[in-house]
């Protein structure tokens, strides 16, 4: 036996009659149809209030209110939205569609609705075909026969205008029949053929994997660095301490800004600007906008070596008893060292495994290489000032005096912002919470940092905020100790500092429409884009019971946004192969690209996977 989500009854006779099926997704004439979908197609037309569709034996039928509504203009509606065969052929207008006790849509009062006007449409036919054999003269039939056959034509079932009682339907579940497996619209796509992947793997790999556009953005910036670096030695004469001063400050400086929140906002909403009727190969390198952390390495790792050449330059000249002076050449043996444990700290490898010491090492060594860097900008200044020039005058004249200062204010501002906010925490379930923030209003895209402990650590949040209402959510699911903690001891009042900053999914109106594929808490980021309808957009979320671990509010409010969202459990279905079913999602779709929320390995295998094939495809990167 298999519970395959059909509903029918015993009949009198002791057969089964099939009502149709308990979930929304049925299939019509061998296609999977999404009942919401449909639904939500009819309610397109500006005469229908409201709409619902379901299928009835083997039929799709269409209710609609008001009575007045013209079906000719909602088939024409649908038809815009929905492929022929998720048109309804047949069709109900109602006053107002019958609810239950508990305020939902009340689809057995609908079946029965539909079973009446049937029933009516037998009793029609056979009045007619009495009144054809009436024409017939006697002699040719045997009266008593059809008198017998139409004297007593069966009575409409009544609609039922009240919520069932509990056993009532109990009754309806135990008596389920078991006639087909369920359909899931994943059914068969691991003998899906995907196409091979386009150019040789050695060309491929180097393209999509090794460089990707954050490190070629990193490699043109070390390069060019590296080329003036070489020139500047190789001309007679070199450089002194106080122009290679200048680069290592320059180069810090944009570093430092290429992480400023105004000026991210900055880059992604230039970029985002974009139509969406430009050529795709346009579109598509704009929404990569969320590698320029390439910049922000590519400068820190050349204002490193700068330095480096700047402390050799330094030492010489000191050695000369030329300019330089030993406090110069103290401080700048100091920041050495302080850049060189940043910089250990922040590759890759050593952030993921010690993520606490590269936050701490990078605001707190950060913080100190920056008053050190001042100090060093007043002693060089005053080492390299002009006789009768005051210390003063010769700062005012210094561009490395300006560029640290504007450095510094970067660093400042959003600490400016930091500040208590209330929250309000709605626990989902034991693997997640969701917490409310009313202090701002996000856009789709952004995220906020949040903090316990403001001096030691930040955590970073996709925004969920809703249409028309004020403030947003985030979820928060169990990943670790501070997430576990707020889970178990939900916080009335957290720590948030700058203004919310935009993330990948700031990129999804670039294109037409697009495939979200999401693991677990992945949703979060997904969320807003959906909630905000502006462009079609079909969900694959994979995740062990959705429902038992973010609650039934959350995931409706999902699955209303998005009717033909595809909801895998991992936990029932086992692990499914997400390259080959994000394939199918994207050609049943005709999406033009696939954004991934997930974890850094799904996420490079996804992204490569479409890449590769000639898809666009866009998640987060982990190398900055």
């Amino acid at each position: 036996m298999f519970n395959t989500g059909d509903l029918g009854k015993w009949r009198s006779d002791g057969t089964l009659e099939h009502l149709g099926r308990i979930d929304d997704q049925v299939k019509v004439k061998g296609f999977r149809v999404e009942l919401d979908g449909v639904s939500a197609a009819m309610q397109t037309c500006l005469v229908v209030d409201s709409a619902v569709a379901l299928l009835i034996d083997a039929e799709l039928w269409g209710f609609v209110t008001p009575v007045s509504a013209d079906i000719e203009l909602v088939i024409e509606a649908t038809k815009k939205v929905q492929p022929y065969y998720a048109v309804p052929t047949q069709w109900v207008t109602l006053a107002e569609l019958p609810h239950t006790t508990n305020g939902k849509i009340d689809k057995r009062a609908l079946r029965q609705v539909a079973f009446a006007q049937l029933e009516s449409a037998k009793m029609a036919a056979a009045a007619k075909a009495s009144e054809k054999l009436a024409l017939v003269k006697p002699e040719f039939y045997d009266t008593n026969l059809y008198s017998n056959s139409f004297s007593n034509p069966a009575i409409p079932p009544p609609v039922y205008q009240t919520e069932p009682s509990g056993s009532e339907k109990k009754l309806a579940f135990d008596q389920l029949a078991v006639t087909e497996k369920q359909v899931y619209p994943w059914d068969g796509y691991q003998e899906d053929e995907v196409p091979d992947k386009t150019q040789g793997k050695i060309v491929r790999n180097l393209r999509h994997q090794i460089f990707s556009l954050y490190r070629r953005l990193f490699g043109v910036v070390f390069v060019t660095n590296v080329a003036i670096l070489i020139a500047t030695f190789a001309r007679p004469g070199g450089a002194d301490a106080q122009h290679l001063g200048l680069i290592v400050v320059a180069n810090l400086f944009c570093a430092i800004l290429m992480r400023q929140d105004y000026v991210i906002n900055t880059f992604f909403t230039v970029c985002c600007a974009v139509p969406s009727s430009w050529p795709l190969f346009i579109r598509r390198i704009c929404a990569r906008v969320y590698h320029i952390g390439g910049l922000h390495s590519g400068c820190a790792i050349s204002g490193l070596l700068w330095l480096i050449a700047f402390t050799a330059q330094a030492t010489k000249e000191f050695i000369r008893k030329e300019k330089t002076s030993i406090g110069t050449i103290a401080v700048t043996y100091f920041i050495l060292v302080l850049l060189i444990g940043i910089v250990l700290f922040a590759y890759p490898k050593n952030r993921s495994v010690h993520h606490d010491a590269f936050e701490r090492t990078h605001r707190f060594l950060g913080w100190a290489a920056t008053g050190l860097v001042w100090c060093q900008v007043i002693l060089l200044t005053n080492d390299y000032r002009l006789p009768g020039q005051t210390l003063g005058q010769a700062l005012i004249q210094s561009p490395p005096l300006w560029l640290v200062t504007i450095m510094t204010c970067s660093i400042i501002l959003p600490w400016v912002r930091l500040r208590k906010v209330n929250v309000r925490s709605e626990v989902l379930s034991k693997h997640a919470v969701r917490l409310h923030f009313d202090y701002v209003t996000p856009k789709p895209g952004h995220f906020v940092r949040i903090s316990a402990d403001p001096l030691f650590e930040w955590h970073g949040f996709a925004c969920i905020p809703v249409p028309k209402q004020k403030g947003f959510s985030l979820v928060v699911s169990k990943a670790g100790d501070w997430t576990s903690n707020k889970i178990t001891e939900p916080p009335s009042k957290l720590w948030v500092r700058g203004v919310p900053c935009f993330g990948v999914l700031r990129i999804t109106p670039l294109f037409r429409r697009v495939v979200f594929v999401a693991t677990g808490s992945g949703i979060g980021p997904c969320a807003p884009c959906i909630f905000e309808q502006r462009i079609p957009i079909r969900l694959l979320w994979t995740s062990p019971n959705v429902r038992q671990t973010f609650g039934d509010d959350f995931v409706d409010s999902i699955l209303k946004a998005s009717p033909g969202a595809v909801v895998y459990d991992t936990r029932k279905h086992g692990k499914p192969d997400m390259v080959k079913l994000t394939y199918r999602l994207v050609k049943e779709f005709d999406a033009e690209a696939v954004c991934i929320i997930s974890n850094q390995k799904l996420t490079q295998k996804v992204v490569y996977g479409m890449m590769s094939r000639g898809i666009p495809a866009f998640g987060a990167i982990w190398d900055s």
